[in-house]
Parts: C-alpha cells; structure tokens; sequence
C-alpha cells in the first residue's frame, strides 16, 4: 500500500504543538495538506519552526466562542485530529482539578467535533481521528481524571461514528500506550517505572510519537473508508499482556 496523500486537503490538529500532535501535524504536512495546529499557549508556537509557526493558533478548547471564530475563519475541513489534553498525576482527586481535566480533555474534544461537523459534512468526506489512551481500558490510580475522561473519549467516538456517518463523516479514536512526549517524562527518567513499563511491553520499547502519527494518516485516508468507531491501540502490545 502508498503512503497516503492529503495534497488539497484541510486539516486541523489540536494539540498540534508538541509531543504525538506535533508528530501528527508534521505527517500531514509531509503528506501534501494544509496544517492548522492549535497550541494552548504561545510559548508553543514560538518554539517551533518559523515554517510551522506561520500556519499555528494558539487556541483553548475550553473556550466556544474561539472554536467557532477558528472555524469560521478556515472555511473548509477535511480532517479533524483532537490531540489537546493534559494530565495532572496525583492531583486529580481533587474535585476541581478532576473537572478541568475533563473539560479539557473530553469536552473539549465534543466541542471540537461539534463545531467542525458543518464544514467535515461539505466536504463530503470528513474524517475525525480523537485521542483515547490505553486508560482508556485501565484504571490509573494517580490519575482518575485522565482514566475518565480517556474512557469517555473511547465511548463519545463511538457514538459519534453512529450520528455523524449519515453526512459520510467517519470518526475513529487511537488510543496510544507509553509514549515518549513530555506528558511522560517524569515516568520515563523514573528508572524503576521505566523498567516496569518496558517489562510489559511486548515490543519492549517505549514508543516515539511517529508511531502514532502513521496510524492517524491511515485512518484518515481512503485506505480506511469503511473503518468509523474504532478505537485502535497504538501500545506496543502493553493491553495484550
């Protein structure tokens, strides 16, 4: 099989700024689009290339009325990829850090989906990629917040597959295991973690986010035409074992 292309195709990322979005909007620059990464803060954009900065917006998926002004100044989407969230370990039982976590991460990811829909259903063929997370399966003790809203981000692509697929809109999650990004590096310089990670890892590595980029293409492409609601792990083999 190709590689696949996107030339002419319109394509925004959030979350595009660093780490498995920053991969991502990069694969789809490389594969002939046109890249709109959003960031949460500018100091993002700025540590990019002056290339990739001109086509950033710093944006807060938290925020309605900055969505629909990303949006309406496009005027045209052929793919959706939600790459924005964070995650606070040891802090989310905290009742008001669990609901920003969620409301960036899972709400943030609906009022995306949302706003896009109009524009992904002109196309007529629109495509949406969400970001799931093998927490999406596990619980995480540290990080009840991340779980739920990762879980949640598993059910909402589902059943957005169900009421988008009549306007030819798939939607599909990927849901990646431990990959090497800044939301991973206190574990990674953790040597016992570390270890412990990479024991269960079949692969026996920890992924890059380019591992995660490729899959994201690939469901975006006509390759995957008749693939909506699926969720598909991206772990090395971690939830197997």
């Amino acid at each position: 099989m190709t590689a696949p292309t996107f030339s002419g195709k319109s394509v925004v990322v959030t979350g595009g700024t660093s780490g498995i979005g920053a991969a991502v909007s990069s694969a789809f620059r490389q594969a002939g689009a046109t890249v709109i990464a959003t960031g949460a803060f500018q100091q993002e954009i700025d540590a990019l290339s002056p290339d990739d900065a001109r086509s950033a917006r710093v944006l807060d998926v938290r925020n309605q009325a900055a969505i629909g002004t990303l949006f309406a100044e496009i005027g045209s989407l052929d793919v959706l990829v939600n790459c924005a969230g964070i995650i606070r370990r040891g802090e989310e039982h905290d009742p008001t850090i669990f609901a920003q976590v969620i409301d960036i991460n899972l709400n943030g990811t609906m009022r995306m989906c949302s706003a896009a829909r109009p524009l992904l259903a002109a196309g007529g063929q629109g495509s949406i990629v969400n970001l799931a997370s093998m927490l999406s399966i596990f619980g995480g003790g540290l990080a009840p917040a991340y779980s739920a809203s990762k879980g949640g981000v598993a059910q909402l692509t589902k059943s957005l597959a169900i009421a988008y697929a009549a306007e030819n809109i798939r939607v599909n999650a990927v849901a990646p295991g431990w990959i090497a990004t800044p939301l991973t590096s206190a574990l990674r310089e953790d040597d016992t973690r570390s270890r412990t990670i990479l024991a269960r890892t079949p692969l026996g590595r920890w992924g890059k986010p380019e591992d995660v980029a490729g899959p994201v293409l690939f469901l975006c492409s006509t390759a995957a035409s008749f693939i909506t609601g699926t969720i598909l792990n991206i772990d090395g083999g971690y939830a197997i074992v």
